[in-house]
């Protein structure tokens, strides 16, 4: 069984930073990509900024310049710095894993979403 646990979610004004933790437990020995996904009131989930065991990235254009995805392999977490926030930044915030190794396989796993509002 593998968790992922985002913290870091809250209420900023336009213009400030949050930032977001995603923490992987359980019984894993390594996870392939990860990513932010974001999901606003009555709109589909999107994806924000991905990053591979590798340190590749690659980013959704709105959010280029002003959030930077990050992962730290050996604590299985990943982090996304969020600057200059906007109030169309407003959103619930998934992470998400793919191609988990775990003793009983290979799976993907998402994480339970936290909260960003930003203000005007």
């Amino acid at each position: 069984q593998v968790q992922l646990v985002e913290s870091g979610g809250g209420l900023v004004q336009a213009g400030g930073s949050l930032r977001l933790s995603c923490a992987a437990s359980g019984s894993l020995f390594s996870i392939g990509v990860m990513g932010w996904y974001r999901q606003a009131p009555g709109k589909q989930r999107e994806l924000v900024a991905r990053i591979t065991n590798g340190g590749s990235t690659n980013y959704k254009d709105s959010v280029k310049g002003r959030f930077t995805i990050s992962r730290d392999n050996a604590k299985n977490t990943m982090y996304l710095q969020m600057n200059n926030l906007k109030p169309e930044d407003t959103a619930v915030y998934y992470c998400n894993a793919e191609r988990i190794v775990t003793v009983s396989g290979r799976l993907d796993a998402w994480g339970q979403g936290t909260l960003v509002t930003v203000s005007s």
